[in-house]
Formats: C-alpha cells, sequence, structure tokens
C-alpha cells in the first residue's frame, strides 16, 4: 500500500483569488511560497501542509468546497490501490511539468487528490 500520511496542502476555491489571497496574508500573516492571483493560483507556507488558493471558484455546492491532497512517491501505484479498494479516482493527469495528480472523491463526494511532483522532493 503507497503512504497516504502526509497532507500536503488543502486546496481553497476561490471566486475573488486577488481578495482572498489579501485576506490570507493581511490577517493571518501567511507568506506566498509559489504563484500568484494573475497565475490563477497562490501557495501558502502553513508548516507541513499548505494552504493553496485557486481561482475559478463559483459556488457550486460539491465541486468548490475544499479538496484535501496527499503527497505519495507513485501516483500510478496509488491508484492503483485506490481502485483496488473500490474508490472512485479519475486518470492520473499532468497539470504542470514534472507533476502528476489523479483525483478521486471519498464515499460522501468530497474530492481528494493524490500527488507526486517536484516540490514535495
Amino acid at each position: 500500500m503507497p503512504p497516504f500520511d502526509t497532507l500536503s496542502e488543502v486546496i481553497v476555491y476561490a471566486r475573488d483569488l486577488e481578495r482572498l489571497s489579501s485576506f490570507y496574508t493581511g490577517v493571518f500573516g501567511l507568506s506566498v511560497v509559489e504563484g500568484s492571483p494573475d497565475d490563477g493560483f497562490v501557495r501558502f507556507d502553513t508548516g507541513s501542509c499548505n494552504l493553496c488558493l485557486h481561482s475559478g471558484g463559483r459556488d457550486r455546492r460539491g465541486r468548490d468546497a475544499p479538496k484535501v491532497v496527499f503527497e505519495v512517491e507513485d501516483v500510478a501505484a496509488a491508484r492503483s490501490y485506490l481502485l483496488d479498494q473500490g474508490v472512485d479516482v479519475g486518470e492520473i493527469r499532468s497539470p504542470t511539468p514534472g507533476t502528476q495528480v489523479c483525483d478521486g472523491v471519498d464515499p460522501e463526494g468530497n474530492a481528494f487528490s493524490v500527488e507526486s511532483s517536484a516540490r514535495g522532493s
């Protein structure tokens, strides 16, 4: 079984990424480690698990809810394991060079991803 013990990020989808980014930097004093509102995402350093804001939120119940992301070494192995457990997961995709992601949903329909990236190494 691939290790799923490292929660690497929580993704929050935002309608107004500039406003939400300013909120987390201004109110909570979080430091941006990657991205900007112009990039469509902002990653904040919050310790061992990052907070990530992504643009495109449209108040769609169940689809704009926060998503938990598990860092794994081998996305294909993790996907295979999840499929063997009867978990609903999609195909492996590569949203950026050096990153592999597989999205899934838990029994309540909450979104999660398993991800392998150069950032996580």
